[in-house]
């Protein structure tokens, strides 16, 4: 719960001129988390470390936003709004140094962490803040526009990130040192923004304690279904910012750094666009067009692989990731409509954690098969497992909603 939903201290920004900036805030910070995702594969022929590597780095991201959010991702309700988003931009900047001086294996985990745990410090303040900006400036008209621009920043800018990191690595200098060093001034103005717009929360003292998680007593089936979704959903974003790129380098023959940046773009800025276009949708509907097009998409991804047909392979992640922003947006939303209004933030803090397990768990089992195993089969079980669980979950969420 927020304290205040009128502006307590005026800032340099008007409200309306202030979301807006806060949207794009949120976009950057989320757009550095993936600007490494084309990058793995360069710094893997650089140091000769095996794949599985990459999943390491890539986990150690997942499991600091995980730790964040429990830890810190529900304070900005009483602390305020910016001093959160503030407190993560510094990370993230931490992290951008490390990424530039020290370009070795550990490092990058600890970079990687590092950065994870801002995002889970952002994600909700950021949120939160854009709702009550436009509120403040624009009372209930268009209520659903805090949440579609937050999607779009969030969402939006995990998509950004690869296409930035690809286009920069391919045709800037100093592939490793440049996308760091522009992303590193980035986040210093998002910081000094950040600073020039209002404060939406009244602080308080109050006592901390992790965010707490709430898992309703009635509806676990459903609870179930939909934690099913969104570890499902995360699972195939995480096998697109860590081990994509280097399949797309070693099995089909791709090394353009600039088709590794792409192709994620395209999965996540599909799965955004999937949640706007299809808002007026039914949520039965929009659970079962998600179900369809993940089980065919995650079938064309095993497929291309089996074939070695790259623009299949393609073609399979975009159709996945319309299904898995539709079926990530239900299952919070078959979740949240479990409780009251009073326990929501539980159940979501919940989902949230169970998808950035859903980032992790996965890709490292991935990870960890592929140093015993070839990846084409592994990608085809990954494939095929996930593709069973969302056939599962998808008609169960389906069947409790109207």
């Amino acid at each position: 719960m927020t304290t205040a939903s009128a502006p307590v201290s005026s800032g340099r920004l008007p409200h309306a001129a202030a979301f807006w900036t806060i949207a794009a805030v949120f976009l950057a910070a989320m757009a550095f988390t993936t600007i490494p995702t084309p990058l793995y594969a360069i710094y893997q022929a650089r140091d000769g470390f095996p794949t599985w590597v990459v999943t390491v780095i890539f986990a150690a991201y997942a499991a600091g936003v995980a730790l964040s959010l429990y830890l810190v991702g529900h304070v900005s309700d009483w602390v305020g709004r910016k001093p959160p988003a503030l407190f993560a931009l510094a990370l993230e900047v931490v992290a951008a140094v490390l990424f530039l001086l020290f370009p070795s294996v550990p490092v990058l985990i600890v970079a990687r962490f590092i950065t994870g745990l801002g995002v889970g410090a952002l994600t909700a303040a950021a949120t939160a803040h854009l709702g009550e900006l436009w509120r403040t400036a624009n009372g209930e008209r268009r209520p659903g526009v805090p949440a579609a621009i937050a999607t779009i920043a969030n969402i939006g800018g995990l998509g950004v990130g690869p296409l930035v990191g690809g286009l920069l690595a391919q045709y800037a200098p100093d592939p490793l040192v440049t996308p760091y060093a522009i992303a590193l001034v980035v986040l210093v103005l998002a910081a000094i923004a950040v600073l020039g717009a209002p404060e939406t929360v009244t602080r308080t003292s109050r006592p901390w304690r992790p965010q707490q998680l709430t898992v309703p007593a009635e509806g676990r089936a459903a609870f179930s279904a939909a934690g099913v979704g969104v570890f499902a959903a995360f699972a195939v974003f995480g096998l697109f910012t860590s081990l994509a790129p280097s399949f797309l380098a070693v099995q089909f023959d791709s090394p353009s750094r600039l088709v590794a940046g792409v192709v994620p773009f395209s999965v996540f800025a599909v799965a955004a666009i999937a949640q706007i276009f299809f808002t007026p949708v039914p949520v039965r509907a929009q659970l079962l067009v998600a179900t369809v097009a993940m089980v065919l998409g995650l079938a064309g991804l095993a497929v291309g692989a089996l074939l070695t047909a790259e623009w299949l392979f393609i073609v399979g992640g975009l159709v996945a990731g319309l299904g898995v922003g539709l079926l990530f947006r239900a299952s919070l939303g078959v979740a949240g409509g479990l409780v009251p209004a009073t326990q929501r933030g539980g159940v979501l803090a919940a989902m949230f954690l169970i998808a950035y397990v859903g980032l992790t768990v996965p890709v490292l089992l991935v990870g960890a098969a592929i140093a015993f195993l070839p990846a084409v089969p592994v990608l085809v079980v990954f494939s095929a497992v996930i593709a069973v669980l969302v056939a599962i979950a998808g008609p169960r969420m389906a069947a409790r909603v109207a």
